[in-house]
């Protein structure tokens, strides 16, 4: 635990000043990395992508909250309906991230973390025995786990904005690549370069049909399939249709992917 708590502490950056300097990714790929002081590797993928998925939901969640707060006030904006009409999730008030973000320094940081992701599961069945549940084990240094609490605090990945320009996707794949260089590869399993996949689908030309990826893993094929549409929704190749007639398939063997 003590040599937890010190690569913790070294993993900080000496300033705020230092920290905007340094891109968020590897910045937290740097704490996280951290995390590894007291547990194996493998689990503390999970540790930090869960982290990162729960402030993606509650960012999207707050956007609109804010908007329906400013346009129909309190009782609406505390409305399930209001959220799950725009595909957004619905957060329980003590699952917000605000409320990890202010007990991210006390000794029982791990059981609110529990706490929200039970109760976001609870309320959003598309979620149910899938989040991480497991933050308030003892072997999971709870400073750590506040530091990439704060963190995660300083990137905006859920709204509108974010949404737009993917920072989740850029994020969870960075990550991805990390796990695989430091666990992945030693079990035989290898992260795919978006590079890689971007030239599959170019190759390809999914324009109409079916895509198909029976090891489809975090799901990046798809990701630049619909990237690849998007792109050519008009012209170049597929008979100047504004949209195309696609469906998407995929399995996965590792269920936590």
């Amino acid at each position: 635990m003590t040599t937890a708590r010190r690569r913790c502490r070294s993993a900080q950056p000496e300033s705020s000043d230092a920290a905007g300097a340094i891109d968020h990714r590897s910045e937290l790929w740097r704490m996280a990395d951290a995390l590894r002081g007291s547990m194996d590797s493998a689990e503390y993928k999970h540790v930090v992508l869960g982290l990162i998925f729960l402030k993606y939901i509650s960012d999207a969640f707050e956007e609109r909250h804010a908007v329906v707060l400013d346009e129909w006030g309190e009782e609406a904006a505390e409305d399930e309906d209001e959220y799950i009409a725009e595909n957004i999730f619905w957060v329980p008030p003590e699952a917000r991230w605000s409320v990890l973000q202010a007990q991210a320094h006390q000794p029982t940081i791990g059981t609110v973390v529990d706490d929200a992701m039970v109760a976001i599961e609870q309320d959003n069945s598309a979620l149910k025995d899938v989040l991480p549940k497991d933050y308030a084990r003892p072997a999971l240094d709870k400073t750590c786990l506040g530091q990439v609490v704060d963190l995660v605090s300083n990137i905006k990945v859920g709204g509108a904005e974010a949404r737009a320009t993917d920072v989740l996707g850029g994020v969870y794949e960075y990550f991805l690549e990390q796990f695989a260089l430091t666990e992945g590869r030693k079990g035989g399993e290898f992260y795919t370069p978006r590079s890689v996949v971007r030239l599959l689908v170019e190759m390809l030309e999914p324009y109409q049909g079916r895509v198909y990826d029976p090891c489809c893993g975090s799901s990046g094929m798809f990701v630049q399939s619909i990237e690849f549409i998007q792109a050519h929704a008009s012209g170049n190749g597929n008979g100047g249709r504004a949209a195309a007639d696609i469906s998407i398939y995929g399995q996965e063997s590792n269920y936590t992917t």
